[in-house]
Protein backbone atom coordinates (compact mmCIF):
# COMPACT_ATOMS: atom_id res chain seq x y z
CA UNK A 1 0.00 0.00 0.00
CA UNK A 2 1.01 3.65 -1.05
CA UNK A 3 -0.91 6.39 0.62
CA UNK A 4 -3.69 3.80 1.19
CA UNK A 5 -3.72 3.05 -2.06
CA UNK A 6 -3.41 -0.41 -3.18
CA UNK A 7 -0.02 -0.91 -5.41
CA UNK A 8 -1.64 -1.97 -8.86
CA UNK A 9 0.39 -4.94 -10.37
CA UNK A 10 0.38 -4.46 -14.21
CA UNK A 11 1.20 -7.40 -16.99
CA UNK A 12 0.60 -7.29 -20.70
CA UNK A 13 -1.91 -9.70 -20.92
CA UNK A 14 -4.56 -10.89 -18.25
CA UNK A 15 -6.33 -14.24 -18.49
CA UNK A 16 -9.15 -14.89 -16.52
CA UNK A 17 -10.02 -18.76 -15.56
CA UNK A 18 -7.45 -21.62 -14.78
CA UNK A 19 -9.47 -24.07 -16.05
CA UNK A 20 -9.29 -25.65 -19.72
CA UNK A 21 -9.18 -22.56 -21.50
CA UNK A 22 -7.06 -20.49 -19.58
CA UNK A 23 -4.52 -23.07 -19.47
CA UNK A 24 -4.59 -23.46 -23.08
CA UNK A 25 -4.49 -19.44 -23.16
CA UNK A 26 -1.17 -19.21 -21.17
CA UNK A 27 0.85 -22.32 -23.26
CA UNK A 28 -0.10 -20.53 -26.57
CA UNK A 29 1.08 -17.17 -25.19
CA UNK A 30 4.43 -18.33 -24.04
CA UNK A 31 5.05 -20.17 -26.97
CA UNK A 32 3.60 -17.71 -29.94
CA UNK A 33 4.38 -14.07 -27.73
CA UNK A 34 7.51 -15.00 -25.09
CA UNK A 35 7.73 -11.41 -24.98
CA UNK A 36 4.82 -10.45 -23.34
CA UNK A 37 4.34 -10.93 -19.88
CA UNK A 38 1.11 -13.08 -18.70
CA UNK A 39 -1.28 -13.60 -15.29
CA UNK A 40 -3.65 -16.01 -14.76
CA UNK A 41 -6.41 -15.16 -11.99
CA UNK A 42 -8.70 -17.68 -10.76
CA UNK A 43 -11.27 -17.16 -8.23
CA UNK A 44 -11.62 -20.78 -6.61
CA UNK A 45 -8.40 -22.27 -4.62
CA UNK A 46 -7.44 -24.94 -7.23
CA UNK A 47 -7.10 -25.35 -11.04
CA UNK A 48 -8.89 -26.97 -13.53
CA UNK A 49 -12.64 -24.95 -13.82
CA UNK A 50 -15.70 -27.47 -14.46
CA UNK A 51 -13.02 -30.59 -13.65
CA UNK A 52 -12.52 -29.37 -10.13
CA UNK A 53 -16.00 -27.80 -9.36
CA UNK A 54 -17.82 -30.68 -10.61
CA UNK A 55 -18.01 -33.91 -8.05
CA UNK A 56 -20.71 -36.16 -8.65
CA UNK A 57 -20.82 -39.15 -9.09
CA UNK A 58 -19.62 -40.53 -12.85
CA UNK A 59 -18.51 -36.73 -14.12
CA UNK A 60 -16.77 -37.19 -16.85
CA UNK A 61 -16.04 -35.84 -20.45
CA UNK A 62 -18.32 -35.60 -23.13
CA UNK A 63 -16.05 -35.02 -25.73
CA UNK A 64 -12.86 -37.50 -26.87
CA UNK A 65 -10.30 -36.65 -25.23
CA UNK A 66 -8.00 -36.63 -28.65
CA UNK A 67 -10.38 -33.72 -29.03
CA UNK A 68 -10.52 -32.40 -25.70
CA UNK A 69 -7.26 -32.86 -24.77
CA UNK A 70 -4.63 -29.99 -25.94
CA UNK A 71 -2.77 -30.74 -29.71
CA UNK A 72 0.33 -30.00 -27.46
CA UNK A 73 0.15 -32.45 -24.77
CA UNK A 74 -1.00 -35.88 -26.17
CA UNK A 75 -3.31 -37.88 -24.47
CA UNK A 76 -2.30 -41.11 -23.19
CA UNK A 77 -4.55 -43.03 -21.28
CA UNK A 78 -6.19 -45.44 -22.20
CA UNK A 79 -9.68 -44.20 -22.07
CA UNK A 80 -10.92 -41.74 -25.03
CA UNK A 81 -13.87 -41.13 -22.90
CA UNK A 82 -12.29 -40.04 -19.45
CA UNK A 83 -13.59 -39.53 -16.31
CA UNK A 84 -13.24 -35.94 -14.70
CA UNK A 85 -10.51 -36.92 -11.94
CA UNK A 86 -8.36 -38.38 -15.03
CA UNK A 87 -9.33 -35.03 -16.75
CA UNK A 88 -8.34 -32.86 -13.68
CA UNK A 89 -5.09 -34.74 -13.39
CA UNK A 90 -4.33 -34.00 -16.84
CA UNK A 91 -4.86 -30.05 -16.87
CA UNK A 92 -2.69 -30.55 -13.18
CA UNK A 93 0.44 -32.07 -15.18
CA UNK A 94 0.26 -29.95 -18.50
CA UNK A 95 0.38 -26.29 -16.21
CA UNK A 96 3.09 -27.80 -14.35
CA UNK A 97 5.20 -29.43 -17.36
CA UNK A 98 5.14 -25.95 -19.26
CA UNK A 99 5.29 -23.70 -16.23
CA UNK A 100 1.92 -22.48 -16.63
CA UNK A 101 1.52 -22.87 -12.81
CA UNK A 102 3.90 -20.49 -12.03
CA UNK A 103 1.74 -17.66 -13.70
CA UNK A 104 -1.70 -18.79 -12.06
CA UNK A 105 -2.24 -16.92 -9.01
CA UNK A 106 -5.27 -18.62 -6.85
CA UNK A 107 -8.53 -17.20 -4.94
CA UNK A 108 -8.71 -14.09 -7.22
CA UNK A 109 -11.92 -13.36 -7.88
CA UNK A 110 -12.13 -10.36 -10.93
CA UNK A 111 -15.31 -8.14 -9.80
CA UNK A 112 -15.06 -5.47 -12.38
CA UNK A 113 -12.25 -4.68 -15.50
CA UNK A 114 -12.82 -0.84 -16.49
CA UNK A 115 -11.02 0.06 -19.48
CA UNK A 116 -9.08 3.46 -20.30
CA UNK A 117 -8.46 4.54 -23.60
CA UNK A 118 -6.21 7.13 -22.61
CA UNK A 119 -4.06 5.09 -21.19
CA UNK A 120 -4.47 2.05 -23.08
CA UNK A 121 -5.13 -0.22 -20.34
CA UNK A 122 -7.69 -2.56 -18.24
CA UNK A 123 -7.73 -1.88 -14.50
CA UNK A 124 -9.26 -5.02 -12.74
CA UNK A 125 -10.80 -4.92 -9.69
CA UNK A 126 -9.97 -8.14 -7.28
CA UNK A 127 -11.08 -10.20 -4.24
CA UNK A 128 -7.78 -11.50 -3.02
CA UNK A 129 -7.66 -14.41 -0.85
CA UNK A 130 -10.21 -15.85 1.79
CA UNK A 131 -9.92 -12.39 3.19
CA UNK A 132 -11.67 -10.91 0.27
CA UNK A 133 -8.92 -8.20 0.42
CA UNK A 134 -9.26 -5.60 -2.73
CA UNK A 135 -6.10 -5.92 -4.57
CA UNK A 136 -6.02 -4.28 -8.61
CA UNK A 137 -3.80 -5.88 -11.36
CA UNK A 138 -3.76 -4.00 -15.12
CA UNK A 139 -2.93 -5.00 -18.73
CA UNK A 140 -2.98 -4.28 -22.24
CA UNK A 141 -5.29 -6.90 -23.00
CA UNK A 142 -7.65 -8.59 -21.06
CA UNK A 143 -8.62 -12.15 -22.02
CA UNK A 144 -11.86 -14.09 -20.27
CA UNK A 145 -11.23 -17.48 -20.51
CA UNK A 146 -13.76 -18.67 -17.64
CA UNK A 147 -16.62 -19.78 -19.69
CA UNK A 148 -19.84 -19.78 -19.33
CA UNK A 149 -21.36 -21.32 -16.20
CA UNK A 150 -22.08 -19.91 -12.97
CA UNK A 151 -19.69 -21.86 -10.73
CA UNK A 152 -22.07 -20.54 -7.65
CA UNK A 153 -24.89 -22.40 -8.62
CA UNK A 154 -26.59 -24.37 -11.32
CA UNK A 155 -30.78 -23.84 -12.44
CA UNK A 156 -33.45 -25.56 -10.42
CA UNK A 157 -36.76 -24.90 -11.36
CA UNK A 158 -39.22 -23.70 -8.49
CA UNK A 159 -40.81 -27.11 -7.89
CA UNK A 160 -44.46 -26.52 -6.17
CA UNK A 161 -44.00 -28.70 -2.81
CA UNK A 162 -40.45 -28.81 -2.49
CA UNK A 163 -40.34 -27.75 1.08
CA UNK A 164 -42.69 -30.68 1.79
CA UNK A 165 -40.29 -32.99 0.53
CA UNK A 166 -38.50 -35.36 3.54
CA UNK A 167 -35.99 -36.79 1.61
CA UNK A 168 -32.53 -35.15 0.35
CA UNK A 169 -32.90 -32.95 -2.84
CA UNK A 170 -29.84 -32.53 -4.14
CA UNK A 171 -28.12 -30.51 -7.39
CA UNK A 172 -25.22 -32.54 -9.21
CA UNK A 173 -22.97 -28.98 -8.76
CA UNK A 174 -23.22 -29.03 -5.15
CA UNK A 175 -22.96 -32.95 -4.38
CA UNK A 176 -22.53 -33.76 -0.92
CA UNK A 177 -18.91 -35.90 -1.04
CA UNK A 178 -20.18 -38.30 1.55
CA UNK A 179 -23.55 -39.30 0.19
CA UNK A 180 -24.14 -42.72 0.19
CA UNK A 181 -26.60 -43.70 -2.06
CA UNK A 182 -26.85 -47.32 -1.76
CA UNK A 183 -29.87 -49.27 -1.60
CA UNK A 184 -32.01 -45.97 -1.81
CA UNK A 185 -34.87 -45.06 -4.21
CA UNK A 186 -33.20 -41.95 -6.33
CA UNK A 187 -34.96 -39.92 -8.80
CA UNK A 188 -32.72 -38.06 -11.44
CA UNK A 189 -35.02 -35.05 -12.78
CA UNK A 190 -33.34 -34.03 -16.47
CA UNK A 191 -32.28 -35.92 -19.39
CA UNK A 192 -29.03 -33.93 -20.49
CA UNK A 193 -25.49 -34.62 -19.98
CA UNK A 194 -25.50 -34.56 -16.47
CA UNK A 195 -28.27 -36.60 -15.97
CA UNK A 196 -27.54 -39.83 -18.00
CA UNK A 197 -24.26 -39.72 -16.41
CA UNK A 198 -25.20 -39.94 -13.11
CA UNK A 199 -28.09 -42.51 -13.75
CA UNK A 200 -25.74 -45.77 -14.38
CA UNK A 201 -23.15 -44.22 -12.13
CA UNK A 202 -25.62 -44.27 -9.03
CA UNK A 203 -27.05 -47.77 -10.59
CA UNK A 204 -23.81 -49.03 -9.92
CA UNK A 205 -23.74 -47.97 -7.02
CA UNK A 206 -26.20 -49.97 -6.14
CA UNK A 207 -29.13 -47.24 -6.03
CA UNK A 208 -32.53 -47.89 -7.58
CA UNK A 209 -32.61 -45.34 -9.92
CA UNK A 210 -35.68 -43.32 -11.92
CA UNK A 211 -34.52 -40.94 -14.74
CA UNK A 212 -37.60 -38.59 -14.86
CA UNK A 213 -37.51 -36.39 -17.78
CA UNK A 214 -39.90 -34.07 -19.31
CA UNK A 215 -39.04 -35.20 -22.91
CA UNK A 216 -36.54 -37.26 -24.38
CA UNK A 217 -33.01 -36.21 -25.95
CA UNK A 218 -31.43 -37.69 -28.70
CA UNK A 219 -28.33 -40.06 -26.79
CA UNK A 220 -25.18 -41.68 -29.08
CA UNK A 221 -23.59 -44.54 -27.80
CA UNK A 222 -19.50 -44.58 -28.34
CA UNK A 223 -17.03 -47.01 -26.68
CA UNK A 224 -15.00 -45.56 -23.84
CA UNK A 225 -11.83 -46.57 -25.89
CA UNK A 226 -10.51 -46.31 -29.27
CA UNK A 227 -9.35 -49.25 -30.83
CA UNK A 228 -7.63 -46.71 -34.06
CA UNK A 229 -6.09 -44.61 -31.93
CA UNK A 230 -4.59 -47.78 -29.61
CA UNK A 231 -3.23 -48.65 -32.81
CA UNK A 232 -1.59 -45.72 -33.87
CA UNK A 233 -0.11 -45.27 -30.82
CA UNK A 234 1.23 -48.92 -31.01
CA UNK A 235 3.35 -48.07 -34.12
CA UNK A 236 3.84 -44.35 -34.52
CA UNK A 237 5.60 -41.68 -32.82
CA UNK A 238 3.00 -40.24 -29.43
CA UNK A 239 2.76 -36.92 -31.30
CA UNK A 240 2.14 -38.57 -34.91
CA UNK A 241 0.06 -40.37 -33.15
CA UNK A 242 -2.14 -38.37 -30.98
CA UNK A 243 -2.29 -36.14 -34.03
CA UNK A 244 -4.01 -38.42 -36.54
CA UNK A 245 -6.26 -39.80 -33.89
CA UNK A 246 -7.27 -36.22 -33.06
CA UNK A 247 -7.92 -35.25 -36.69
CA UNK A 248 -10.30 -38.64 -37.54
CA UNK A 249 -12.42 -37.65 -34.31
CA UNK A 250 -12.68 -34.05 -35.32
CA UNK A 251 -13.89 -35.25 -38.76
CA UNK A 252 -16.38 -37.88 -37.27
CA UNK A 253 -17.56 -35.51 -34.58
CA UNK A 254 -18.05 -32.99 -37.95
CA UNK A 255 -19.59 -35.96 -39.81
CA UNK A 256 -22.49 -36.70 -37.30
CA UNK A 257 -23.48 -32.90 -36.91
CA UNK A 258 -23.55 -32.67 -40.91
CA UNK A 259 -25.83 -35.97 -41.09
CA UNK A 260 -27.85 -35.14 -38.32
CA UNK A 261 -28.55 -31.59 -40.10
CA UNK A 262 -28.94 -32.67 -43.74
CA UNK A 263 -30.19 -36.22 -43.04
CA UNK A 264 -32.43 -35.70 -40.07
CA UNK A 265 -34.56 -38.46 -40.57
CA UNK A 266 -31.69 -40.77 -40.90
CA UNK A 267 -29.93 -39.43 -38.27
CA UNK A 268 -32.89 -40.11 -36.34
CA UNK A 269 -33.27 -44.20 -37.23
CA UNK A 270 -30.03 -44.44 -35.90
CA UNK A 271 -30.19 -42.86 -32.68
CA UNK A 272 -33.37 -45.32 -31.90
CA UNK A 273 -31.67 -48.42 -33.87
CA UNK A 274 -28.52 -47.74 -31.10
CA UNK A 275 -31.02 -47.55 -28.01
CA UNK A 276 -33.07 -50.54 -29.37
CA UNK A 277 -29.81 -52.45 -29.66
CA UNK A 278 -29.24 -52.32 -25.60
CA UNK A 279 -32.88 -52.32 -24.30
CA UNK A 280 -35.19 -55.30 -23.78
CA UNK A 281 -37.47 -56.12 -26.53
CA UNK A 282 -40.79 -54.05 -26.50
CA UNK A 283 -39.81 -51.40 -24.68
CA UNK A 284 -41.52 -48.06 -25.08
CA UNK A 285 -38.94 -46.18 -27.57
CA UNK A 286 -41.51 -43.95 -29.06
CA UNK A 287 -41.97 -42.37 -25.23
CA UNK A 288 -38.42 -42.26 -23.60
CA UNK A 289 -36.21 -41.87 -26.76
CA UNK A 290 -37.74 -40.11 -29.35
CA UNK A 291 -37.44 -36.72 -28.96
CA UNK A 292 -39.76 -34.07 -30.38
CA UNK A 293 -37.01 -31.99 -32.06
CA UNK A 294 -34.53 -32.45 -34.65
CA UNK A 295 -31.51 -34.16 -34.16
CA UNK A 296 -28.80 -31.26 -32.63
CA UNK A 297 -31.13 -28.62 -32.04
CA UNK A 298 -30.60 -29.19 -28.69
CA UNK A 299 -27.01 -30.53 -27.38
CA UNK A 300 -26.37 -34.41 -28.20
CA UNK A 301 -25.74 -36.37 -25.40
CA UNK A 302 -22.96 -39.27 -25.10
CA UNK A 303 -23.16 -42.57 -23.68
CA UNK A 304 -19.90 -44.58 -22.95
CA UNK A 305 -19.99 -48.34 -23.82
CA UNK A 306 -24.04 -47.93 -23.29
CA UNK A 307 -24.28 -47.58 -19.93
CA UNK A 308 -27.21 -46.05 -19.59
CA UNK A 309 -29.02 -48.48 -21.66
CA UNK A 310 -27.75 -51.14 -20.40
CA UNK A 311 -28.47 -49.82 -16.38
CA UNK A 312 -31.99 -49.25 -17.42
CA UNK A 313 -31.84 -53.17 -19.21
CA UNK A 314 -30.59 -54.61 -16.08
CA UNK A 315 -33.89 -53.33 -14.35
CA UNK A 316 -31.29 -51.02 -11.57
CA UNK A 317 -32.49 -48.17 -13.47
CA UNK A 318 -35.85 -46.94 -15.23
CA UNK A 319 -36.85 -44.01 -17.15
CA UNK A 320 -40.84 -42.24 -17.19
CA UNK A 321 -41.41 -39.27 -18.74
CA UNK A 322 -44.19 -37.59 -17.25
CA UNK A 323 -44.63 -33.82 -16.21
CA UNK A 324 -44.05 -32.98 -12.91
CA UNK A 325 -47.04 -32.04 -11.03
CA UNK A 326 -45.57 -31.02 -7.35
CA UNK A 327 -42.99 -32.52 -4.78
CA UNK A 328 -44.69 -34.83 -1.65
CA UNK A 329 -43.62 -35.99 1.26
CA UNK A 330 -42.05 -38.84 0.15
CA UNK A 331 -41.32 -38.47 -3.54
CA UNK A 332 -42.69 -36.91 -6.60
CA UNK A 333 -46.19 -35.98 -7.89
CA UNK A 334 -46.40 -36.43 -11.71
CA UNK A 335 -49.41 -34.77 -13.60
CA UNK A 336 -50.78 -38.64 -14.02
CA UNK A 337 -51.80 -39.17 -10.69
CA UNK A 338 -48.87 -41.42 -10.23
CA UNK A 339 -46.47 -40.66 -7.36
CA UNK A 340 -42.69 -41.69 -7.95
CA UNK A 341 -41.39 -43.17 -4.37
CA UNK A 342 -37.91 -41.04 -3.87
CA UNK A 343 -35.40 -41.09 -1.05
CA UNK A 344 -33.12 -38.86 -2.41
CA UNK A 345 -34.37 -36.56 -5.71
CA UNK A 346 -31.23 -34.85 -7.62
CA UNK A 347 -32.38 -31.86 -9.60
CA UNK A 348 -30.25 -32.36 -12.58
CA UNK A 349 -32.05 -29.54 -14.22
CA UNK A 350 -29.25 -28.03 -16.16
CA UNK A 351 -26.76 -25.26 -15.95
CA UNK A 352 -26.62 -21.06 -15.14
CA UNK A 353 -25.16 -19.30 -17.73
CA UNK A 354 -22.80 -16.32 -16.63
CA UNK A 355 -20.35 -14.77 -19.16
CA UNK A 356 -17.19 -13.51 -17.64
CA UNK A 357 -17.72 -14.94 -14.51
CA UNK A 358 -20.56 -12.22 -13.52
CA UNK A 359 -17.95 -9.08 -13.15
CA UNK A 360 -18.57 -6.11 -14.04
CA UNK A 361 -17.01 -4.25 -17.07
CA UNK A 362 -16.61 -1.00 -18.39
CA UNK A 363 -14.93 1.60 -21.11
CA UNK A 364 -14.74 5.04 -20.83
CA UNK A 365 -17.07 4.95 -17.35
CA UNK A 366 -19.45 3.69 -19.48
CA UNK A 367 -21.08 0.11 -18.40
CA UNK A 368 -21.09 -2.79 -20.85
CA UNK A 369 -23.95 -4.80 -21.10
CA UNK A 370 -22.26 -8.15 -23.23
CA UNK A 371 -25.63 -8.77 -24.28
CA UNK A 372 -26.48 -5.73 -26.19
CA UNK A 373 -23.00 -6.37 -28.19
CA UNK A 374 -21.96 -8.64 -31.06
CA UNK A 375 -19.36 -11.40 -31.30
CA UNK A 376 -16.73 -10.76 -33.65
CA UNK A 377 -15.61 -13.87 -34.85
CA UNK A 378 -17.06 -15.49 -31.69
CA UNK A 379 -14.14 -14.04 -29.40
CA UNK A 380 -14.35 -10.04 -29.43
CA UNK A 381 -16.99 -7.77 -28.62
CA UNK A 382 -18.03 -5.34 -30.65
CA UNK A 383 -16.62 -2.60 -30.01
CA UNK A 384 -14.62 -2.92 -26.93
CA UNK A 385 -10.79 -2.55 -27.46
CA UNK A 386 -8.26 -5.27 -26.27
CA UNK A 387 -10.92 -7.27 -24.98
CA UNK A 388 -11.55 -11.43 -25.71
CA UNK A 389 -13.30 -13.99 -24.10
CA UNK A 390 -13.23 -17.71 -24.75
CA UNK A 391 -15.93 -20.47 -25.69
CA UNK A 392 -15.97 -23.83 -27.34
CA UNK A 393 -18.03 -25.54 -29.93
CA UNK A 394 -21.16 -27.15 -28.76
CA UNK A 395 -21.50 -29.30 -31.06
CA UNK A 396 -18.14 -30.55 -31.22
CA UNK A 397 -14.91 -30.62 -28.33
CA UNK A 398 -14.38 -27.28 -26.06
CA UNK A 399 -11.09 -27.30 -26.86
CA UNK A 400 -11.07 -27.24 -30.78
CA UNK A 401 -12.29 -23.78 -30.62
CA UNK A 402 -10.89 -22.60 -27.64
CA UNK A 403 -6.97 -23.07 -28.66
CA UNK A 404 -7.95 -21.40 -32.21
CA UNK A 405 -9.61 -18.42 -30.16
CA UNK A 406 -6.13 -18.11 -27.78
CA UNK A 407 -3.81 -18.77 -31.28
CA UNK A 408 -5.84 -16.14 -32.98
CA UNK A 409 -5.50 -13.74 -30.15
CA UNK A 410 -1.29 -14.18 -30.14
CA UNK A 411 -1.74 -13.68 -33.69
CA UNK A 412 -3.56 -9.97 -32.86
CA UNK A 413 -0.75 -9.55 -30.18
CA UNK A 414 2.15 -10.10 -32.45
CA UNK A 415 0.67 -7.99 -35.45
CA UNK A 416 0.40 -5.01 -33.06
CA UNK A 417 3.99 -5.23 -31.15
CA UNK A 418 5.08 -5.64 -35.29
CA UNK A 419 3.06 -2.56 -36.29
CA UNK A 420 3.56 -0.53 -33.17
CA UNK A 421 -0.35 -0.33 -32.56
CA UNK A 422 -1.70 -0.30 -28.79
CA UNK A 423 -5.08 -1.04 -29.60
CA UNK A 424 -7.82 -2.88 -31.31
CA UNK A 425 -11.10 -3.17 -31.62
CA UNK A 426 -14.10 -4.84 -33.72
CA UNK A 427 -16.28 -2.03 -35.38
CA UNK A 428 -19.81 -2.58 -35.76
CA UNK A 429 -22.70 -0.47 -36.71
CA UNK A 430 -25.83 -2.32 -34.71
CA UNK A 431 -28.32 -0.44 -36.55
CA UNK A 432 -26.94 -2.62 -39.62
CA UNK A 433 -26.99 -5.96 -38.21
CA UNK A 434 -30.22 -8.33 -36.79
CA UNK A 435 -28.88 -10.11 -33.57
CA UNK A 436 -29.65 -13.98 -33.85
CA UNK A 437 -28.55 -16.31 -30.63
CA UNK A 438 -25.08 -16.72 -30.13
CA UNK A 439 -25.06 -20.49 -30.54
CA UNK A 440 -27.66 -20.86 -31.94
CA UNK A 441 -29.35 -23.99 -29.95
CA UNK A 442 -32.60 -24.38 -28.04
CA UNK A 443 -31.54 -25.85 -24.98
CA UNK A 444 -33.13 -24.23 -21.64
CA UNK A 445 -30.29 -23.37 -20.18
CA UNK A 446 -29.29 -21.41 -23.89
CA UNK A 447 -32.54 -19.84 -24.39
CA UNK A 448 -32.49 -18.15 -20.13
CA UNK A 449 -29.92 -17.01 -21.34
CA UNK A 450 -30.33 -14.56 -24.43
CA UNK A 451 -30.60 -11.52 -22.98
CA UNK A 452 -26.94 -11.59 -21.76
CA UNK A 453 -25.45 -13.80 -24.17
CA UNK A 454 -23.73 -11.49 -26.98
CA UNK A 455 -25.29 -11.70 -30.07
CA UNK A 456 -24.18 -13.36 -33.74
CA UNK A 457 -24.88 -11.64 -36.81
CA UNK A 458 -26.26 -12.53 -40.48
CA UNK A 459 -22.84 -12.93 -41.71
CA UNK A 460 -19.29 -13.53 -41.44
CA UNK A 461 -17.42 -12.02 -39.61
CA UNK A 462 -20.08 -11.52 -36.86
CA UNK A 463 -21.13 -15.39 -37.61
CA UNK A 464 -20.28 -18.05 -35.35
CA UNK A 465 -20.35 -20.95 -37.89
CA UNK A 466 -20.00 -23.88 -35.25
CA UNK A 467 -17.38 -25.71 -38.09
CA UNK A 468 -14.13 -26.32 -37.00
CA UNK A 469 -12.87 -26.54 -40.65
CA UNK A 470 -14.26 -23.24 -41.54
CA UNK A 471 -12.91 -21.40 -38.10
CA UNK A 472 -9.34 -23.15 -39.10
CA UNK A 473 -9.33 -20.82 -42.03
CA UNK A 474 -11.31 -17.90 -40.58
CA UNK A 475 -8.84 -17.48 -37.48
CA UNK A 476 -5.52 -18.84 -38.14
CA UNK A 477 -5.17 -17.30 -41.69
CA UNK A 478 -7.57 -14.91 -42.01
CA UNK A 479 -6.74 -11.54 -42.62
CA UNK A 480 -6.18 -9.37 -39.18
CA UNK A 481 -6.44 -5.73 -41.42
CA UNK A 482 -10.07 -6.85 -42.65
CA UNK A 483 -11.86 -3.61 -42.48
CA UNK A 484 -13.66 -4.03 -39.38
CA UNK A 485 -10.79 -4.55 -36.48
CA UNK A 486 -9.35 -0.89 -36.44
CA UNK A 487 -5.79 -0.23 -34.78
CA UNK A 488 -4.76 2.70 -33.36
CA UNK A 489 -1.29 3.60 -31.91
CA UNK A 490 -3.19 6.28 -29.82
CA UNK A 491 -6.61 5.39 -28.10
CA UNK A 492 -9.45 7.26 -28.48
CA UNK A 493 -12.69 7.82 -26.09
CA UNK A 494 -16.17 5.73 -26.55
CA UNK A 495 -19.58 7.21 -26.30
CA UNK A 496 -22.43 4.86 -25.34
CA UNK A 497 -25.58 5.41 -27.62
CA UNK A 498 -28.88 5.16 -26.29
CA UNK A 499 -28.89 0.97 -26.53
CA UNK A 500 -26.16 0.70 -23.87
CA UNK A 501 -23.52 -0.56 -26.66
CA UNK A 502 -20.35 1.11 -26.33
CA UNK A 503 -20.18 2.64 -30.51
Amino acid sequence: MEGGVATIEHVDVLIVGAGLSGIGAGYRLQSMCPDRRYLILEGRSEIGGTWDLFRYPGIRSDSDMFTLGYPFRPWKDAKAIADGASILRYLKDTAREFGIDRHIRLQQRVCAAAYSSADGRWTLEVESGPEKTLRRYSCDFLYICSGYYDYAQGYTPDFPGRDQFQGLLVHPQQWPQELDCRGKRVVVIGSGATAVTLVPSLAAQGAQVTMLQRSPTYIADLPSTDSLADLLRRWLPERLAHRLARWKNVLLSLGIYQLCRRAPRLARKLFRWTAARHLPQGYDLDTHFNPRYEPWDQRLCLVPDADLFKSIASGQADVVTEQIDHLSAHGIRLRSGRELPADIVVTATGLQLQLCGGMRISVDGHAVDAGAHFAYKGLMLSNVPNFAFCIGYVNASWTLRADLSSRFVCRLLRHMRRKGYRQCVPRADHAQLEPQPLLGLNSGYFTRAYDFLPKQGPHKPWRVPQNYLLDIKAMSFGRLDDGVLQFSREGAPHSVPADGAIA
